[in-house]
Parts: C-alpha cells; sequence; structure tokens
C-alpha cells in the first residue's frame, strides 16, 4: 500500500530569515537556478539562512524524466554563455567558502554539456580563489572523452548519484543505468577524483539491497555516501512506499563506517548537497 502522511520526524518549516531573503534576492536578479527550488529539497530553509545553496547550471529544463524528480522535463533552452561569470560572481557576493555546482541532463547537446560545465568551474575558481567546489554531475552517457573534460576542470569533490538499488533503477530512471553510473564514479576515482554517491530510501528497497550498494561503491573506490528519505514531490512523481525511521538511517550509518566509507551522511531528511562543506 503507498502512503503520503509524513511522521513527525519530517515535518519542517521554512524559515524566511534576512539571510534566506537576501539569497532568494540574489538568486531571483541574477536569473539563477538552484536545485534547492526545483528539487524541493527539505533542507532548503537551513542551508539558505546559513548563507549556502547548490547552483543547478545549464538552465531548469531535464531532457530525461526520472519518475522521483521535480525538475521540468522538455527541450530545454541553448547554454547561456554568459552563465558561468555571472554565477562566480554571485557566488562571490554571497561570500561563500564552499559550493556545490550540479545540473539538468542535456542530451540535446552534443558534449552534454561538458565544456560548459568546465567552463563554469574555471569561472568560480578563477573569481572565488580560495574557494572549494563540488559537482555533482548527470551520467554523460559514460562517456570517458566528456568526463575527462570535468577532472581536467579540477573541482574538489565530483558527485554523482546511484538515486537507488539495482533492481530498482529502471523502474525510477528513465535512461541513467546502475552499472553506467558505477562505471562513471570508477573512472573518476581512478583518475585521482574524490568521488561521492547517492541514494534515496522508501520506494521499495530492501537493506541487503543498500549494502551492497554500499558494498558496489566502496569496490570502486568511492568513499562517501548520502542516504535519505525519498520524498513524493507532486502527485504525479513515483509514490512513497515507507517512511524509513531515524534509527534505521542511524543504523545505516554506522554500518557504512564499518565497511569502510570515509564519510555517511545519513539520516531522513539528507540530501546529495547536505553537510557537504565537511566531505571536502
Amino acid at each position: 500500500m503507498k502512503i503520503s502522511r509524513k511522521p513527525e520526524w519530517l515535518k519542517i518549516q521554512l524559515p524566511k530569515t534576512n539571510e534566506y531573503q537576501a539569497l532568494n534576492d540574489l538568486i531571483v536578479k541574477g536569473n539563477l537556478h538552484t536545485i534547492c527550488t526545483s528539487g524541493k529539497c527539505p533542507n532548503m530553509g537551513e542551508c539558505w539562512s546559513a548563507g549556502t545553496a547548490s547552483f543547478m547550471i545549464l538552465g531548469d529544463i531535464c531532457t530525461r524524466a526520472c519518475k522521483f524528480c521535480n525538475v521540468t522535463t522538455g527541450k530545454p533552452l541553448p547554454p547561456d554563455t554568459n552563465e558561468p561569470v555571472k554565477l562566480a560572481k554571485a557566488i562571490h557576493t554571497l561570500g561563500l567558502k564552499h559550493v556545490v555546482i550540479t545540473s539538468v541532463d542535456r542530451d540535446d547537446l552534443a558534449d552534454g554539456g561538458a565544456n560548459h560545465w568546465a567552463a563554469t568551474i574555471t569561472a568560480i575558481k578563477r573569481e572565488n580563489p580560495t574557494i572549494t567546489i563540488e559537482t555533482l554531475i548527470p551520467d554523460f552517457d559514460g562517456n570517458t572523452n566528456l568526463l575527462d573534460i570535468i577532472i581536467t576542470s579540477k573541482p574538489d569533490i565530483v558527485s554523482h548519484n546511484l538515486e537507488t538499488v539495482e533492481r530498482l533503477t529502471p523502474e525510477i530512471r528513465t535512461k541513467a543505468k546502475y552499472r553506467t553510473s558505477l562505471s562513471v564514479l570508477e573512472y573518476l576515482a581512478k583518475n585521482g577524483v574524490t568521488t561521492k554517491s547517492g541514494v534515496m530510501l522508501g520506494i521499495g528497497e530492501q537493506m541487503e539491497e543498500v549494502y551492497t550498494t554500499m558494498d558496489d561503491l566502496l569496490a570502486i573506490n568511492c568513499k562517501i555516501m548520502t542516504i535519505g528519505q525519498y520524498l513524493q514531490p507532486t502527485t504525479t512523481n513515483l509514490p512513497v512506499e515507507r517512511f524509513v525511521t531515524p534509527e534505521e538511517f542511524k543504523n545505516l550509518e554506522i554500518i557504512g563506517l564499518k565497511k569502510g566509507f570515509a564519510f555517511v551522511e545519513s539520516g531522513p531528511l539528507v540530501r546529495s548537497s547536505y553537510h557537504a562543506e565537511k566531505h571536502v
């Protein structure tokens, strides 16, 4: 039976502090996109009030239609060539020390947006020489030539999410494949990149499958993992099968650390970029 009523531990309020409003105003004025809003992240209030955000480049229209995601699907606009500089200046204005950059999938572009990614990372570093950068990238269809473009731009961490266990991947991800995602992470790690991945729970996975996913990540030298509760963003998205308890999440953190991860962020409200500054 599908359930939708949230337990008490998932009920949050979005504080409207001065810092929250200042960041929101800057994002609107600069026509910038964040996964915080597009993905309806439950931590948006906490992060924005602290003056941090995860920025989304290459527009806010994705070429894929994964069943868990709230980002709009359709035909994207051409990339904004001024975006790298605009974003770099916005980050400087905010005085951020660490930033997470992600993007929609751009299967419509010959390079999947890889060169725009590199230009963005370069611009951010030029404008903010002491900043650390985490990039949450698409799979680029596993194309290693495109991954090389990301590697050459030298982000501090490259994250790519498995999203779920292998058995459920075909049901919730329209194009991405579990093994392709693993190959992306493996290639990055073999080229000296610190890698990170995440999954969401509550969509029908079994705990043994989560343990297997942990083992799969560790086998390719991915040492940072995030685990959070899937929350249905709209009625058209995948329904929640169950709400995993905070105790279960804590147990997964303990198990992951014992298995060999350097960091495991595991909790009901954990998302890919939650406490990302700790992972550098």
